[in-house]
């Protein structure tokens, strides 16, 4: 036999029943309204999730008995779209302030554009109430805050014409004083899209006693900007978390594997994990180098990481390429400590300079002629000269990793040949396998 199921007569928490807003501040108001939509609409509250960020307004989600999620200033969209695109069949709610939406704008604006089925309410109190009253994106022109005594210069933002442009699906302006502010509420919540309600409010701490305001100057100012009020947009629109869910659905519990997965053929006589720095400048192959070494590793049965840093110009300054081989899955990538430090050109020499101090006699560090006088270490020092090598001096970096290879067992040079082929261009390849041929007979 079948139960009906159980009426839910209030979202409010039963233990925090007393808002904590300042008297007659309109949070108050639009934190009702949304519980009444929420009745009327008698969601799952363990499907239902409210987001909020900093502000006044950054309090309400532990008022309600549903899941919550608090983050940081400007940020709530973000999450809010993240867990939305997680999961499809939530309500997901955000509630932010008119301060938090001028930081996350560029959020909001993507969130509409997208089309993700978040619903939004802004409570639009025109000033940042929670820092002492500064005037915010929304402050009307002549707006007296705690930052424009002499009366705001800046034009207000158009939150509502801004969403919409965007391609919201469902877009309303009112205030918190409106009798049927509920019901909008629930038509947001109950739209497949992108929703937002920009819900003017008083702020009576701050924007109250600056301007003598009061819910008559609320609408007047409303009217004076020519910002409409009602529902100014309702439109059917492709949701995105659906259509994404819908586009990729055929992939579901399927691996998520390289289209050409990396076949062992070769065997690799490493016995340990080997944490390898290779130091040299940019535009002298450094990370395709590391590239091709990783890739050997892998062509030899070895778990291989890469990870490069370089500077923000191109073809100057220093390039560094750290890769890690080992038999065993690897799972942090930083390498503070290498047990091979090859050490090419002196840009790449002024980045490495706490790695070989922190290196021991059980390491090695590979390094050209010119900068081998420079190095302070306590590892191992084994100088490449590659001064008769015919190879172009551009593939030093290529040079010395073949030498490392050979020199330091860590797989059969094949693999490492094998790999520039497979991830080069004919002709750079081919140029690099040479310096292979230069690095090999160095030893």
């Amino acid at each position: 036999m079948q139960t009906a199921p159980i009426e839910i007569t209030t979202y409010k928490s039963l233990e925090r029943n007393k808002y904590p807003f300042c008297p007659g501040c309109g949070h108050t108001l639009t934190l009702d309204h949304l519980n009444a939509a929420l009745v009327k609409l008698q969601l799952d509250p363990l499907k239902t999730v409210i987001v909020t960020d900093i502000g006044c307004v950054g309090m309400s989600d532990q008022y309600f008995d549903v899941n919550a999620f608090h983050g940081l200033h400007g940020r709530a969209i973000t999450y809010a779209s993240g867990i939305k695109l997680a999961n499809p069949d939530l309500t997901v709610i955000v509630l932010m302030g008119d301060g938090g939406t001028g930081i996350g704008g560029a959020h909001l604006l993507n969130a509409a554009r997208r089309n993700i089925g978040i619903t939004v309410l802004v409570f639009n109190n025109l000033n940042f109430g929670m820092t002492g009253g500064q005037h915010s994106v929304t402050t009307p022109h002549g707006g007296i805050t705690s930052s424009s005594r002499l009366g705001n210069l800046e034009r207000p933002l158009d939150i509502c014409g801004t969403v919409a442009v965007n391609g919201a699906a469902y877009v309303y302006r009112g205030t918190a004083f409106d009798k049927d502010l509920a019901d909008r509420i629930a038509d947001a919540i109950q739209t497949p899209g992108f929703a937002l309600l920009d819900i003017w409010e008083l702020c009576t701490a701050y924007y109250v006693p600056n301007n003598k305001f009061s819910k008559t100057e609320l609408l007047n100012t409303m009217q004076w900007l020519n910002l409409q009020a009602g529902v100014l947009q309702r439109k059917d629109s492709p949701e995105l978390s659906r259509c994404y869910r819908e586009e990729y659905a055929s992939q579901r519990g399927k691996p998520v594997l390289p289209s050409d997965p990396i076949e062992k053929k070769y065997d690799s006589a490493l016995a340990q994990m080997t944490r390898i720095m290779l130091a040299g400048a940019a535009g002298g192959k450094v990370k395709s180098t590391g590239s091709a070494l990783a890739l050997g590793g892998m062509y030899s049965g070895l778990w291989a990481t890469q990870r490069d840093d370089y500077p923000t110009t191109v073809m100057s300054g220093y390039s560094i390429s750290e890769i890690i081989l080992g038999r065993d899955e690897i799972f942090y990538t930083g390498i503070d400590k290498p047990d091979i430090l090859a050490v090419i050109t002196s840009e790449g020499l002024s980045q490495v300079h706490q790695q070989l101090r922190a290196m021991d006699e059980t390491q090695t560090v590979y390094v050209v002629p010119e900068l081998a006088n420079q190095i302070e270490t306590r590892a191992r020092k084994v100088v490449f000269d590659f001064s008769s090598a015919a190879a172009n001096k551009k593939s030093l970096a290529v040079m010395t990793t073949a030498a490392i290879v050979r020199h330091a067992n860590l797989y059969p040079l094949d693999a490492f040949r094998e790999a520039i082929n497979a991830g080069q261009k004919a002709d750079i390849a081919q140029e690099n396998l040479r310096a292979v041929e230069a690095g090999e007979r160095i030893l």
